[in-house]
């Protein structure tokens, strides 16, 4: 893929914005190892930086930023853009002569055509870019429909910056943004720092399917980002206007819409392959990227030997008849510690998403072999896949009935049982649940409505006051609730769609393949299928107690049921043996009393009585501690950070 980066400022020298830039871009190498390049304004207004990784056109005629013809634009571009071929078909009939074959070339030339916001609602494919318009002298800002490419934005000392990741805009002179206590609150919430928050005060990321315009003139005011496209919008308009299709039909329609999908991202210039899982997901992709492929597809997983948390066995079957050329690896504990103290540097702000782990470890193993890889991410949200969709609903009727009092009565009295103990009770009574899960369950008692209910699943920390300090988080109203005549499930999806997908999902795939120069390209986020599925009943997605009911109907055509129909498992590592095992050590020298208070942003006991609780196995709470414990990773890391007091 590529790294971009650049500022806005018309009062430096053009040498010392040429040093700036140059030392911002070189931040991002692990995006670009094939090339550089930097541009400044003569006339001294804007600089703009570039990393490139050649995936397309690996001739210097790809190279960056690139000037329009004519000159009027320059950009800074890191992206794909899957149909940039028929674009540039379509653009020769206008008589544009084009010198190279990248898609960036192909973009300036539609956006000189017909606009920015016409152009982007043209492209295809997962991109950030920055473009300055010599003419008007306004830079844009722009970021793909699904948030698959990362865009941070902000001000220092009152100069406009904007880079890829936040390491470029840290290193850009006087940069002493202080740390937003607002965003840890929202991290401790859920694991991750939701859009347009950044960890920083006055530094943000720029929300998926939007652009922002700015120039030296509109500095001073208030930047807000415009819409291209929503999928908010797009699944309203589609559940009002919903198709009539049989079972079949539908079946049809969406695996010849998954193989134009597929098909269109198999396009490279350097080898590629596929993440396998052995999930429904990554099996599907698999399965019709060697269908449109004449030689064996490259896949690529990982396994643990654990057999609660290992689908490696489950991947190499659907390898071994779908005829892939299979790579697998192994990882413990010790992988995951050589691994976590690059992590801060990874993620550039604090991230609890604990399967970052394997995805950095897989990544790294799939380099060794690709440049390019295919990942099933974003089926979940697509397809209706995570197990809450599935019992969301008759969670909530379930509980509804019984009155508050008694439910918080029961939770008291679960929490009151040792995981152990409950788990010999369940095994005793032959519950199909674990000791574990059922301690996990009880947290949704103290829910008073479906939307309240969701934030529970979704939630780390429910309350993340009980252990930020003077958090100035205002409670921002969850996008579910704001979701009316929707179907409970379909709120879910989506909103898990709008913040959970590019905030977390995407954050974790983009940055674990950057850090090692692989990019990651994910077919469920085409926006033409997601406009797709969207018409779709929910029936097709979720039918009695079958999740991702459609998807499996596409798979069954390619691989036999009995190779993937299985409980979801989920890409994660056994994190509360962990914790309590090989990484104890690590996490006791982060959990230090005079360690959590030292920056006055968390209160210690509430941590360490819950720490205490799962060393102990009286607790799993390997969730909660995690997202501490990534948090003081960070500190630990940043030695230099602001606090607000």
């Amino acid at each position: 893929m590529c790294g971009v980066a650049g500022f806005l400022d018309s009062r430096q020298p053009i040498e010392r914005m040429t040093t700036i830039i140059s030392a911002m871009t070189e931040q991002l190498t692990h995006r670009g190892p094939d090339g550089s390049g930097v541009w400044c304004d003569p006339k001294g207004s804007i600089a703009l930086g570039h990393r490139r990784l050649a995936i397309l056109d690996l001739s210097s005629l790809g190279h960056q930023p690139m000037h329009s013809p004519h000159e009027r634009y320059v950009i800074s571009y890191n992206g794909e853009i899957y149909n940039f071929l028929a674009l540039k078909q379509h653009l020769q009939t206008k008589h544009y002569v084009f010198t190279g074959q990248s898609d960036t070339e192909v973009l300036l030339a539609l956006i000189l055509e017909y606009g920015l916001e016409s152009a982007l609602q043209q492209l295809s494919g997962m991109f950030a870019f920055a473009l300055w318009d010599k003419k008007e002298k306004i830079l844009h800002l722009a970021r793909d429909r699904l948030g698959e490419k990362p865009l941070y934005y902000g001000f220092i000392n009152n100069t406009f910056v904007f880079a890829s990741e936040l390491k470029a805009i840290r290193v850009y002179p006087g940069f002493q943004q202080p740390i937003a206590r607002a965003s840890v609150s929202r991290f401790m919430q859920y694991g991750y720092i939701p859009a347009p928050y950044s960890i920083y005060e006055h530094i943000y990321k720029l929300p998926p399917g939007t652009y922002l315009s700015v120039s030296n003139g509109t500095l001073a005011t208030r930047l807000t980002p415009k819409p291209y496209w929503s999928a908010r919008q797009i699944a309203e308009q589609g559940l009002a206007n919903p198709l009539t299709l049989t079972d079949q039909e539908a079946i049809t329609q969406t695996d010849q819409l998954l193989h134009q999908v597929i098909k269109s991202r198999m396009v490279s210039d350097v080898p590629l392959g596929a993440f396998l899982s052995g999930g429904l997901d990554s099996s599907l992709i698999t399965a019709i990227m060697q269908a449109n492929s004449t030689s064996p597809i490259k896949t690529f997983t990982i396994g643990f030997n654990l057999d609660t948390h290992n689908e490696a066995q489950h991947a190499k079957r659907i390898a071994k008849y779908l005829r892939t050329e299979h790579t697998e690896l192994y990882v413990d504990a010790q992988d995951a510690m050589n691994l976590i103290p690059k992590l801060a540097t990874i993620y550039d702000e604090p991230f609890a998403d604990s399967s970052a782990i394997p995805t950095c470890l897989l990544s790294q193993l799939t380099r060794q072999h690709v440049t390019v890889c295919l990942s099933g991410d974003g089926g979940d949200e697509l397809f209706g896949g995570y197990n809450r969709y599935r019992l969301g609903q008759s969670i909530w009727k379930k509980i509804a009935l019984l009155p508050y009092p008694v439910r918080l009565a029961f939770q008291k009295a679960i929490w009151s049982i040792s995981p152990v103990r409950l788990q010999q009770i369940c095994s005793t009574l032959k519950l199909p649940i674990t000791g574990d899960k059922l301690h996990k369950f009880a947290t949704v008692f103290s829910a008073k409505s479906p939307d309240q209910l969701y934030q529970h699943f979704i939630s780390q920390w429910y309350t993340p006051e009980d252990i930020v300090l003077a958090s100035s988080m205002t409670q921002t109203t969850c996008l579910l609730q704001q979701l009316e005549g929707m179907h409970f499930i379909e709120k879910m999806m989506l909103t898990d769609t709008i913040s959970y997908l590019p905030d977390d999902i995407m954050v974790k795939m983009d940055r674990a393949g950057m850090a090692v120069g692989l990019e990651n390209r994910t077919p469920f986020l085409d926006h033409e299928l997601f406009e797709w599925m969207w018409t779709l009943p929910l029936h097709m997605k979720l039918r009695q107690r079958t999740t991702k009911w459609l998807l499996r109907q596409v798979l069954n055509q390619y691989v036999p049921k009995h190779l993937v129909d299985r409980p979801k498992m989920g890409f994660g590592i056994p994190l509360d043996t962990w914790l309590r095992g090989p990484l104890r050590e690590w996490a006791d020298h982060l959990l230090q009393k005079d360690k959590i208070e030292q920056h006055g942003l968390l209160r210690a006991e509430p941590i360490l009585q819950k720490w205490q609780e799962h060393r102990s196995q009286k607790r799993n709470w390997q969730y909660q501690l995690w997202t501490v414990l990534m948090l003081q990773a960070w500190i630990e890391h940043e030695k230099d950070i602001i606090i607000h007091h």
